[in-house]
């Protein structure tokens, strides 16, 4: 298992952004039950480091460690910042806490039209648009792992008051 972990590791450190489970599967010519058991493994090993495992869905990368992110702020700092003004905060906090929403639901939030907004977000690789599972002709923005590692965290969960957050969307939902 420790080689399978070290290859796992020297795949994501020389990959430097996301990859499917799937395709660590294929590169390295295992199953993807071993990966996770690889990728739980490395995860553990980093736990004490300044690097962490980033897990979005099937997708892993290396970042830095939440208490690093001091550090690493400034860095980061000037490109979140570039040109992002309330509008962009506004836009990336209700998609962080809410995972995976649509135009309408953000507009609905906002008050305004967010195309703009997101579109540039895009540009910066802090938010993705997928195809939404719903309804096929329309979309759902979501958190980049990219995003994750700019922000120092390794999950949603790790966000600043997130289960309270995520209780008053449900609540603005309910009342809908």
């Amino acid at each position: 298992m420790t080689k399978l972990v070290n290859h796992i590791e020297a795949l994501l450190f020389l990959i430097g952004e996301p990859i499917e489970v799937r395709k660590l599967a294929k590169i390295l010519n295992e199953n993807e039950s071993e990966i996770e058991k690889g990728i739980i493994e490395l995860e553990k090993i980093l736990k004490e480091r300044g690097i962490r495992l980033l897990k979005k869905n099937k997708e892993v990368m290396l970042g830095t460690a939440p208490e690093s992110s001091k550090y690493c702020a400034e860095l980061a700092k000037e490109e979140l910042n570039k040109n992002m003004g309330r509008a962009g905060l506004e836009t990336l906090a209700i998609i962080l806490y809410k995972e995976e929403v649509g135009k309408p639901d953000i507009d609905y939030f906002r008050g305004v039209n967010s195309a703009f907004t997101l579109r540039n977000l895009m540009i910066k690789g802090l938010v993705e648009r997928k195809t939404n599972p719903q309804n096929k002709r329309s979309y759902v923005y979501s958190p980049t792992i990219q995003l994750f590692q700019y922000l120092g965290i390794t999950k949603k969960e790790d966000l600043p008051n997130f289960e309270e957050f995520i209780k008053k969307i449900e609540d603005a939902d309910q009342a809908n």
